[in-house]
């Protein structure tokens, strides 16, 4: 028989705040579609826009985001930049949380 999971009680009031704002990053299906086209290389926003279907203004904005959230970082070369993945840890909970939710 399957028990409930359990959820740790003992976090301080900021632990709360940075599981929710982990959580926000992964609230937006936009950042999802992003996340997506980069985790496996980096990309700039033009081939972000091809893969995903989305204009580059909105990339752009998520993009910014992301990379305030310390989700993903940048390098420009020349007057493009190229953006990578940074936090495998949300990576990870990405596809935890697609087994759970898709399947």
């Amino acid at each position: 028989m399957k028990t409930a999971a359990t959820m740790n009680i003992a976090l301080h009031s900021q632990d709360f705040e940075k599981l929710a704002n982990r959580f926000k990053i992964l609230s937006e299906s936009t950042r999802l579609q992003i996340l997506a086209a980069i985790c496996q290389e980096e990309r700039n926003v033009s081939e972000i826009c091809d893969r995903t279907g989305l204009n580059q203004a909105n990339v752009s904005k998520h993009l910014q985001l992301l990379r305030q959230a310390g989700v993903v970082a940048c390098r420009r070369v020349g007057v493009c930049r190229y953006y990578r993945v940074i936090d495998t840890q949300l990576l990870s909970l990405c596809d935890r949380a697609q087994h759970i939710v898709v399947n």
